[in-house]
């Protein structure tokens, strides 16, 4: 299973405070190593271009949450590659553990979650791991 590492992001050294859903956020400033609140700043950009939808509630908003098509868009602008691992009617076939993901440095698309995962390690404020038995969708991967 992969290692679990405790890391905001630079939230709170960038005096960012309380709880937020900014999992995107943090993701990306990890996976980039670019400050929290330029990330944050930057995803707030991205956000503001979002047209209105029928199928989604709201705006994306760099605190409480990124749509999938925002984020891809703000991984493109990263340099992050994308890499689908789920198909139709092939089920789960990759999880969050080290044996099924490849080393480097990536954001994880899971569930409702986006989250770093670094060689062999989750980078997050929580455990998103579900002992190994979370899927993983596909990740933005930072080519070197």
């Amino acid at each position: 299973m992969a290692e679990f590492i405790l890391n905001d992001g630079g939230r709170a050294a960038a005096g960012y405070k309380g709880s937020a859903g900014d999992c995107g956020v943090r993701a990306l400033s990890i996976v980039t190593g670019l400050d929290y609140a330029e990330v944050y700043k930057t995803v707030g950009e991205f956000c503001k271009l979002e047209k209105p939808s029928k199928t989604r509630r709201g705006k994306s908003s760099p605190r409480t949450g990124i749509h999938r098509v925002t984020f891809d868009k703000i991984a493109e602008h990263y340099g992050l590659e994308w890499v689908g691992i789920m198909k139709v009617g092939r089920g789960v076939t990759v999880h969050v553990r080290a044996d099924e993901l490849p080393r480097g440095r990536m954001v994880l698309n899971l569930s409702r979650h986006f989250a770093a995962y670094c060689d062999g390690a989750v980078l997050d404020t929580h455990d998103p791991r579900r002992s190994g038995t979370r899927a993983v969708y596909g990740y933005w991967i930072a080519r070197e």
